[in-house]
């Protein structure tokens, strides 16, 4: 058993910390957010993440996972110290902004005890990890440390179930004695997954690597969806084909209203300008992001087009997450999407099934919030599926078509199938199908 201190309680802080404490460790999370901090130690979820509550508290319960703002108490005879704090974009550069992880590597430094491994968990540009060095030893001169990277690969809606079932474990670790611990510390994988050790700057670009390739991947999917809703060819059919094909996989192939998030829209401006500052030209990723931006204002515009007839009528929005699984509303399509639709439209009705306090901290009262599918739908012009909740896979037509003033449905995520919409009465738009 390893005591294993983590900074930060977020997205993945929080599911990391609980994973780590069922495989038997003892895990501190520290949180500057007083209140965060004291709703955990209540025995609160602070987000939604599907499968995270149960073992939360069973780890809370057996004394295995703990909460507290305080950096010593965490930090001190800690093994192991892994930095899950926000990288967010900076508002003028889309640089990653990495004040802090500098600030939480300054802070924990005077309170290391004994050999400790310093792991960035959180997604940081080439070279943090020799300015957390840095940071450290200029704060504790005495420490005895390493900083590795350590990058996460856990998807939002699916953090437990990928923590648990990691395709691969990355170590950017510069000595053998950091290599050695985190290799123990994650040795119930062993024979279960690759383990790569390579040098930090490689751990580092390849995190920001991967998330770029599968932002493109999106992009291109969207791209050929909207060349079938030109030629009469079915992107499901076409998506089919190629994901047969093994070098190009099945995964990522989902066409919609285009790729955001808390990962990718932050990691692929990173990208670019990570690129700029070494003289290297990433052509492909600076086209996803202005694409992908002039996408979601596009799929706002075809929505407005459905009521062009009745400009004053309700639209209905069902979905308001980046996706299904999470309450997170950072960098949603649904959230993008409905800001173009404000632009035209003041009579909008949104509903999500756990995202909906998250979208009402971006949106205030540009919109209507809704409880319930029937009561965002009633009346409403048009309803719009634009994050793929599995309950969205289920709505009752015949309910739907009874209290909507126009029966239309945009299917921007492909949930329904088609066939059975238009027979229930629908008028039906979906995503790379006439």
């Amino acid at each position: 058993m390893m005591k294993v201190a983590i900074v930060g309680t977020g997205y993945v802080g929080l599911p990391t910390g609980v994973g780590l404490a069922e495989l038997g460790n003892k895990v501190v999370c520290v949180d500057k957010i007083e209140d965060k901090i004291n709703r955990l130690n209540r025995g609160e979820l602070t987000l939604y993440e599907d499968g995270l509550e149960e073992l939360f508290k069973k780890n809370v319960a057996a004394g295995m996972l703990s909460f507290t703002t305080d950096m010593e108490t965490a930090v001190k005879d800690a093994d192991i110290v892994m930095l899950a704090v926000g990288t967010p974009p900076h508002p003028l550069t889309k640089e990653a902004d990495l004040k802090y992880i500098y600030a939480a590597a300054a802070e924990l430094a005077p309170f290391l005890t004994g050999y400790t491994v310093v792991a960035t968990k959180s997604t940081v540009p080439v070279g943090t990890g020799d300015e957390v060095e840095e940071i450290v030893r200029k704060n504790n001169s005495k420490a005895d440390f390493d900083v590795v990277s350590l990058p996460e690969f856990l998807r939002e809606g699916f953090a437990i179930h990928d923590f648990f079932n990691p395709d691969r474990i990355v170590i950017g670790a510069e000595s053998d004695k950091a290599r050695n611990m985190l290799l123990e510390l994650y040795r119930p994988f062993a024979g279960k997954c690759e383990f790569l050790c390579v040098k930090r700057r490689s751990s580092e670009t390849i995190k920001y690597a991967s998330n770029a390739f599968l932002a493109m991947k999106i992009h291109y999917i969207n791209e050929m969806a909207d060349f079938c809703e030109k030629s009469g060819a079915d992107i499901r059919e076409v998506a089919k084909g190629m994901g047969l094909d093994s070098r190009i996989g099945k995964k990522f192939l989902n066409p919609g209203p285009g790729y955001g998030g808390s990962c990718f829209p932050k990691d692929t401006n990173a990208m670019a300008q990570m690129g700029k500052k070494y003289g290297t030209r990433l052509n492909l990723i600076e086209t996803t992001i202005a694409e992908n931006d002039a996408r979601k204002a596009r799929m706002g515009q075809r929505v407005i087009e459905t009521i062009r007839e009745h400009p004053e009528g309700k639209i209905a929005v069902l979905g308001l997450a980046f996706k299904g699984g999470t309450d997170d509303c950072r960098e949603s399509p649904a959230i993008d999407i409905i800001k173009e639709m404000i632009r035209h439209s003041r009579n909008i009705r949104v509903y999500d099934p756990k995202a909906l306090a998250n979208a009402k901290a971006i949106l205030n009262n540009t919109v209507s919030y809704a409880e319930s599918v029937e009561e965002a739908c009633k009346d409403a012009e048009v309803a719009v599926i634009l994050t793929e909740w599995e309950d969205f896979r289920h709505l009752d037509l015949a309910r739907l078509k009874k209290i909507m003033r126009c029966p239309k449905i945009v299917d921007m995520r492909n949930m329904l199938c088609g066939e059975e919409v238009v027979a229930a009465g629908f008028d039906y738009q979906c995503i790379g199908r006439k």
